[in-house]
């Protein structure tokens, strides 16, 4: 089925042609959804004119409040457009390809020739404080973006502490949308949060070390790694940062990898050509191999494909209900508390590691003043190679 649109429509493109176009932009999608958007609406819609700009502003809209990687939910839909869902599977494949690859190599080589060198110590501590300055800036960019009134401000600052306390966050997820698509109706919101708040402080009793995930250990098994990126691909509202906190809790929480490692593979992922989630892939190498690799990265874009592939006729006619807008609006800002406690909880077991604090402290703050005034492409990986050869020189 190929589908078009009413003032615009792609040329006539073979399928092995649309697969190594969207190809080409994976191997060239460096910055950021930001940056990696921008770069699909400059080629497909003010050169070649596959839609018009008011369609793909629209597509775009749609696309952000939904979770997944809107960069690449964008390619998989542009592919549909051209040549339907076949198109459409094989362009956002094409958009991911590049970057899987490059991150499976660098699993391998860090697995292989990195990971324990005890003189690379202090570079790839140096390199994981400047990565907790980049997600603290992210999670500042989201939330202008999310917290947009005084009840999503709650929301997000119940459930930062609530899971600092403990609180699943299936719980709060569930919670903080529901009270805000009811917070028109005081008594509702009243319940849902005193529920919330009876889940924080039962959960709070038990016996869980406070600022930090639970540990369990267990053999490293490929549905279990499917099962962690289905649901950071399920609950990226807001950006791929807010995967981080689904994917360490089933990895970093199962004791396969460490928190250290688990840092190393989102500045790893910062610097490639490839949607940010890409991390999940790293993280799935270092704890379950290939295999592992694989299974995770299919489950975080499973759901990036299947939105657009499944519900491509019904996206825009869904996300317009106001109710539905509220509801997605409570979870991002659910979303919002949980991974600004997550980088609390990092940050912890980072500092706990580092030897000299104020050296530390300072490449934070530094880090931190250049990734909120400079932009660009080249800011994150410029920045994590600085706080590398930094970290190295202080032996932090």
């Amino acid at each position: 089925m190929t589908i078009e649109t009413a003032t615009a429509r792609p040329p006539a493109i073979g399928l092995g042609a649309l697969f190594l176009k969207f190809l080409r932009f994976g191997i060239q999608a460096f910055g950021g959804p930001v940056a990696q958007s921008a770069m699909v609406r400059e080629a497909l819609v003010e050169r070649e004119r596959w839609i018009d700009r008011g369609r793909f502003n629209r597509l775009l809209a749609v696309l952000q409040v939904l979770p997944g990687p809107e960069a690449h939910e964008l390619c998989v839909h542009l592919g549909m457009v051209a040549r339907g869902r076949l198109g459409g599977l094989l362009a956002g494949l094409g958009f991911m390809l590049p970057g899987f690859v490059l991150m499976l190599f660098a699993g391998w080589a860090y697995t292989a020739f990195i990971a324990g060198h005890v003189a690379l110590g202090s570079a790839l501590l140096g390199v994981q404080v400047a990565v907790l300055a980049i997600i603290a800036r992210a999670v500042v960019r989201i939330g202008e973006h999310v917290l947009e009134d005084r009840w999503l401000w709650a929301v997000a600052g119940v459930c930062l502490a609530a899971t600092l306390a403990g609180v699943p966050f299936t719980i709060l997820l569930a919670a903080g949308g529901a009270a805000y698509a009811l917070a028109a109706r005081p008594l509702w919101v009243a319940g849902v949060v005193a529920l919330a708040i009876g889940a924080a402080l039962f959960t709070a009793s038990l016996p869980t070390p406070p600022m930090a995930i639970t540990t369990t250990t267990g053999a490293v098994t490929t549905a279990a790694l499917f099962i962690a990126g289905l649901k950071g691909g399920l609950l990226t509202f807001g950006g791929a940062y807010t995967a981080i906190p689904y994917v360490r809790a089933d990895t970093v929480g199962r004791g396969w990898l460490s928190d250290a490692t688990f840092l190393d593979g989102i500045a790893l992922a910062g610097v490639l050509p490839a949607p940010l989630v890409i991390f999940a892939t790293f993280v799935g190498y270092v704890a379950g191999g290939l295999s592992g690799a694989v299974a995770i990265t299919l489950g975080m874009f499973l759901p990036a494909f299947a939105f657009s592939l499944i519900f491509f006729e019904r996206l825009e006619a869904i996300v317009e209900r106001p109710a539905l807008h509220r509801l997605l609006a409570g979870v991002a800002a659910a979303v919002v508390g949980i991974i600004a406690a997550t980088l609390v909880q990092i940050g912890a077991a980072t500092v706990a590691r580092v030897s000299l604090l104020p050296v530390a402290a300072t490449l934070f703050v530094v880090t931190l003043a250049v990734v909120w005034r400079v932009k660009g492409v080249w800011v994150a990986p410029a920045v994590l190679a600085v706080a590398g050869v930094a970290g190295w020189a202080a032996g932090v």
